[in-house]
């Protein structure tokens, strides 16, 4: 049985707080209305909810990977675990949504904990050959975790009150923990201690306030009429930020992350490559939700189980592309599966009010397949070009990618949609599509030049990719 094997029973405790901490994202999307009413508050006061948990471990992931190589990987994961169970039931208690945004704060701490770690532990007990099963398995998890928070919460929501859904990512996390504090042994899930002691408090305040700056000036929730100031503020001070990270990181001693580490062709276009790949996806998944109820007419329940072929098929594309990468090598699978993800994007482009049911599943399904064939190998090269000693923050580093890759793709198909509703005569919110006389046909034009965009980035990353060849007998983790 697989589970006899040690490093399924260690993949088996990090996978299932990955699980949980990943579906708790987005598990509260479609609950925001009925806590909106319930705290007699706007939309716009409770989408903070979301807001401040994806803030606080975009902010938190590249420290928290740092503090895993002082205190242990162990030490960090079930920590963060345990930090996740009490914001859950902090959410659970709320009587007010001041309340209910800090347990979220308290949950996002702990998750920044457990993904920052999850994957350096993941990576340390398989062997190398075997690496790209490691992290298949790893990303499979992470896709039904994502598409599986609405599911669950439109079937929760059907019969319980919203405060149930926190005590649903709990009960998971409570098992996590305890399976992570029996299995999990420091000395064979790779932690590595850092020569020196000293935590970079300096970096890590960089670091979080500028993926604070960067993110809130691409995905502002404050009111419309603040934008020109956002971006007076925002842009200039994230270039301020990430000059000043970066000077600083070099200059220390005991660096937050080793930015030498970019000085490795294949590192840095491997990085590049992740960073455009999760743009061109996240900007096409956030405007699906938006064609499919607003278009397409459905409920909230149907769309979140037809976002579930596309998950099904990121887990297929996850475990082949990882197998095949221990086999074949990676570089061939990540530049095919972005050659798979823009054919599929020309089909998707062309979607309409009448585009059959079953072409909309396969073409999600095949989108799915394209990510993971792409997702998988490109960590396991990244991971190729790091040094087992920094696995920790480098592990951190890649999911920092993943999310920062998903705000900045939000923000330019948001910006796009908006411009061609606007260019159109249509200056409304993308709920608002449908509401309006010609507004269907302003959001499907959008839609098609959003896709172009789309698929421009898809390319480049074809171009990224096939840049991370290593040079003969360059091997370092």
């Amino acid at each position: 049985m697989f589970l006899s094997d040690y490093k399924w029973k260690a993949f088996l405790a990090v996978a299932l707080s990955l699980f949980t901490m990943v579906m708790s994202m987005n598990i509260t999307i479609l609950a925001l209305p009925v806590i909106a009413r319930d705290f007699a508050v706007t939309l716009r006061e409770v989408s903070w909810i979301v807001i401040a948990f994806s803030l606080t471990v975009t902010a938190l992931l590249l420290p928290m990977g740092r503090l895993s190589d002082l205190i242990g990987r162990k030490k960090t994961l079930v920590s963060g675990i345990g930090l996740f169970i009490v914001g859950s039931l902090v959410c659970y208690l709320a009587e007010s949504l001041f309340m209910l945004i800090l347990g979220r704060v308290v949950m996002g701490i702990g998750a920044s904990m457990g993904q920052g770690v999850g994957t350096a532990i993941v990576v340390s007990v398989f062997p190398q050959h075997e690496r790209g099963k490691a992290i298949g398995s790893h990303t499979t998890v992470v896709a039904i975790g994502s598409a599986g928070g609405p599911v669950m919460a439109g079937v929760l929501l059907q019969f319980f009150p919203w405060q149930v859904i926190f005590l649903a990512v709990a009960v998971p996390a409570v098992l996590a923990f305890f399976l992570g504090l029996l299995i999990l042994d420091d000395a064979r899930i790779g932690s590595f201690q850092a020569e020196d002691t000293v935590f970079d408090w300096t970096g890590a305040c960089l670091s979080a306030l500028l993926m604070l700056f960067f993110v809130l000036t691409l995905n502002s929730p404050f009111p419309s009429e603040n934008d020109f100031w956002i971006l007076l503020i925002g842009i200039p001070g994230t270039l301020i930020l990430l000059r000043t990270f970066i000077f600083w990181e070099l200059k220390t001693g005991s660096p937050l992350l080793d930015l030498k580490l970019f000085s490795s062709a294949v590192f840095s276009y491997a990085s590049l490559t992740r960073f455009l790949g999760f743009m061109s996806r996240s900007g096409g998944m956030l405007l699906l939700p938006v064609f499919l109820l607003n278009i397409r007419g459905m409920n909230e329940m149907t769309i979140g189980l037809l976002m579930f072929s596309g998950a099904l098929g990121m887990g297929i594309g996850a475990q082949s592309g990882g197998r095949l990468s221990d086999i074949f090598g990676p570089r061939r699978f990540v530049i095919f599966g972005f050659f798979l993800a823009a054919l599929n994007g020309m089909l998707m482009a062309w979607y309409h009010q009448q585009t059959p049911l079953l072409l909309i599943v396969v073409t999600l399904f095949v989108n799915g397949i394209s990510m993971g064939l792409w997702a998988t190998p490109n960590q396991v090269i990244t991971l190729n070009a790091t040094p087992k000693s920094k696995y920790g923050p480098v592990g951190a580093l890649i999911n920092l990618t993943r999310n920062t890759g998903n705000v900045t793709g939000q923000a330019i198909a948001t910006a796009v949609i908006s411009a061609v509703l606007t260019f159109q005569g249509f200056d409304i919110e993308l709920s608002q599509v449908g509401k309006m006389e010609g507004s269907l046909e302003a959001f499907t034009l959008g839609w098609r030049v959003a896709y172009f965009v789309i698929i421009l980035l898809l390319c480049l990353s074809m171009f990224t990719a096939s840049r991370t060849r290593p040079k003969p007998n360059e091997t370092i983790g």
